[in-house]
């Protein structure tokens, strides 16, 4: 999920520069919403995912 949203932001970067701006500000935006929900996704794993085995 972390490469789909550097993926958006070098979309992003490049349609900034060849003067795209509407296509820039949404794509900045997909990978703001990745980026955040990727945040979101690891530190729950952080909180859930190391459970003690069973015995």
């Amino acid at each position: 999920m972390l490469s789909w949203a550097a993926t958006f932001l070098i979309i992003a970067l490049i349609a900034g520069v060849l003067g795209f701006g509407g296509l820039a500000g949404t794509a900045t935006g997909i990978a703001h919403i990745l980026f955040v929900l990727f945040i979101v996704l690891f530190l729950v794993s952080l909180l859930l995912g190391r459970r003690a085995p069973p015995v």
